[in-house]
């Protein structure tokens, strides 16, 4: 057989033995794309109740109702939140199983002896959802007025003055080792299990000072049963307008703040994680959702997956060291 004859006829073959590229690119692609065809797993990993369960089950039902399969909100409580941490570091990265996660996230490495997971390695930032400072607040009849007055009398005590916090280790302890530390004022740290009894307690007169999260003593500062005298946060609170930050009651650039979002294992693929962000902006710009959250007294923030994933990044490092210098440690 002639020689042009015999490449005739194999240029003629070679497209039907060989199979398309384009189409097995597309191949590859589809479950991406296809994503989700089945039911997707939010774990919260806290009990029932309380801020960081109430962000996912709004989420959880907002999800729902766009991505047109299940969003289940799933409550997965346990050593201090770790259990729920490592489910969800070790888990499938495939956009089916999802974590609601906080600042604690970023300080238990530090707090435990062990836990199964690298919060920088193990995990995708989705999108933060809301923040909200701790508060310092007072019994009714502490004799402080603003935080000055309050470290004056804290230093006159000489370690007399109980400040209570959610527990060992939590952002209100950690944010009071930091303030002690800058204002060289001193006290007796009171741990609870739980900002709830810590503000009971509070309002009973039983510890003189609280740090904690915004959201759990709201309602008692708004009834004036207790005082605000300073929140962590760069700028004051939309819910407490006239209490003023730690920052500008002589502590420049003090800022300790809780962040909640959704996060996922790491390599979960940047297709998923993009329109989980989307959806997640859309349902937080809604004012039914909005509101809902502002109503708790959390600020809605929407960040992005890039800008999330640097902040549990950065808080991943900053913490360790103050959890060493508070002395903090697991009951």
């Amino acid at each position: 057989m002639p020689a042009l004859l015999r490449r005739s006829l194999l240029a003629a073959l070679l497209p039907a033995a060989l199979p398309p590229l384009l189409p097995a690119r597309a191949a590859l692609a589809q479950p991406e794309a296809a994503w989700p065809d089945r039911p997707v797993r939010l774990i919260i990993p806290v009990a029932p109740g309380g801020s960081l369960d109430i962000v996912g089950r709004v989420l959880a039902k907002r999800l729902t109702a766009t991505l047109g399969h299940p969003v289940v909100a799933e409550n997965m409580a346990g050593a201090g939140s770790n259990l729920a941490f490592e489910y969800v570091a070790r888990a499938r990265p495939d956009g089916y199983t999802l974590l609601v996660g906080s600042d604690v996230l970023a300080i238990n490495p530090a707090l435990y002896p062990r836990v199964g997971y690298d919060p920088a390695r193990d995990f995708v930032g989705v999108a933060e959802a809301v923040r909200a400072p701790q508060v310092l607040v007072v019994r009714d009849g502490l004799e402080a007025r603003d935080l000055g007055g309050f470290l004056a009398l804290a230093r006159e005590a000489e370690g007399r003055i109980t400040m209570a916090s959610q527990g060992n280790g939590s952002l209100g302890h950690l944010a009071g080792a930091l303030l002690s530390r800058a204002s060289g004022a001193g006290w007796t740290h009171v741990p609870y299990r739980g900002g709830g009894p810590a503000v009971v307690d509070l309002v009973g007169g039983h510890v003189d000072a609280l740090l904690v999260t915004l959201p759990a003593a709201i309602e008692q500062i708004r009834a004036g049963r207790i005082r605000a005298l300073a929140v962590t946060s760069a700028a004051r609170d939309p819910a407490l307008p006239g209490v003023p930050t730690v920052a500008e009651s002589g502590f420049p650039g003090f800022e300790v703040v809780t962040w909640q979002g959704i996060v996922a294992p790491a390599g979960t693929p940047a297709p998923i994680v993009s329109r989980l962000a989307a959806e997640i902006a859309r349902a937080l710009a809604l004012p039914e959702v909005g509101d809902q959250l502002r109503a708790q007294a959390l600020q809605v923030t929407g960040t992005g997956a890039d800008a999330f994933t640097a902040l549990i990044r950065a808080e991943a490092a900053r913490w360790p060291e103050v959890v060493r210098a508070s002395g903090a440690r697991v009951d």
